[in-house]
């Protein structure tokens, strides 16, 4: 068996049959809500931020809509991959199939049905065909690339990984224009170099359960000195690199001023990150990092939904 290969689990034992108690709920939850809610709002911004007015709001509604299984798509196959780990870490140990909840094979099945028909669907709701292609890589790349072979390789999972998570403000900018511009692509560069810093302070904050799960999270391969380091350098890269936008047709003033601010508070926290001298200093950030890129996206929602743009 190799690192990158999901040992064999059972909730119940070897010789047990495999029965499903699970409720709508759980197959709710192997969607991942909280991570299809942010990938639903920074696609509806790409849409929003897209130049021109939206020319059809049930069509573009149901490419959202495609997005979004997508996205509950990667977070079921993500969960029958992983369910062997899941199952050692404090915090995902509940989920529906390392509970038992769910069968293995059953949320693969769900997952793998649902990724065809978001595709499908995309494909079908939007203006040609590269939203769907960029929507079948994107699953592809989370599930593949970043669960099968990152995550239990490399320190740099969420580094490479993280592309998945980002590609959401193109794949919605695509879906209402067929093209996917220089500036779509800024809104993909801020969530990609967000992503390390806000996840690398979860890990110093959950280093135990990574180890006992043999995930090679950066502090536990490189140590947390090195990581507040990294946390440090890639928030110095975010913060100037979150302005850009307000360069482009896809933001302005608003957006401009909630980037600085933020940006300036975001480093002031990963600085008392990277000193250590604080042990709520990874939480602070971690915390933060999400109200910061909540904030980035909703001030280009108000400034094209309010007339502020321009």
């Amino acid at each position: 068996m190799t690192a990158s290969e999901p040992r064999s689990y059972s909730p119940a034992g070897p010789a047990a049959p495999v029965v499903s108690l699970a409720t709508p709920g759980d197959y709710l939850q192997l969607l991942k809500p909280r991570v299809m809610s942010l990938v639903i709002f920074t696609a509806l911004v790409g849409m929003v931020a897209a130049p021109g007015p939206v020319g059809n709001w049930p069509l573009a509604l149901l490419s959202l809509l495609a997005i979004a299984v997508g996205a509950g798509a990667s977070g079921a196959l993500n969960m029958w991959w992983d369910a062997d780990i899941d199952a050692v870490m404090e915090r995902t140990k509940g989920r529906p199939i390392p509970s038992g909840r769910v069968p293995r094979a059953e949320a693969a099945a769900f997952g793998g049905l649902l990724s065809l028909l978001s595709v499908w669907l995309l494909a079908l709701s939007g203006v040609g065909y590269l939203a769907a292609a960029l929507l079948a890589f994107t699953i592809f790349f989370y599930v593949v690339v970043y669960s099968m072979g990152l995550k239990r390789s490399t320190p740099q999972n969420i580094v490479i990984g993280g592309l998945a998570g980002a590609l959401p403000p193109a794949v919605g900018w695509a879906a209402v224009t067929g093209e996917a511009p220089l500036a779509a692509w800024l809104l993909v560069a801020v969530i990609f170099f967000w992503t390390p810093p806000h996840f690398w302070a979860l890990s110093l904050l959950k280093s135990a359960d990574y180890e006992a799960a043999g995930i090679p999270m950066m502090p536990n391969v490189r140590g947390a000195e090195h990581t507040r380091k990294l946390i440090w350098w890639y928030s110095l890269l975010l913060a100037p690199l979150a302005v850009l936008p307000a360069l482009t047709q896809a933001a302005s003033w608003l957006y401009a001023a909630t980037a600085v601010l933020g940006g300036a508070e975001f480093l002031r926290r990963a600085w008392h990150v990277r000193k250590g001298g604080r042990d709520s200093a990874p939480g602070s950030l971690f915390g933060f990092s999400i109200l910061y890129l909540f904030g980035l996206f909703a001030a280009l929602l108000i400034e094209h939904w309010a007339g502020l743009h321009g």
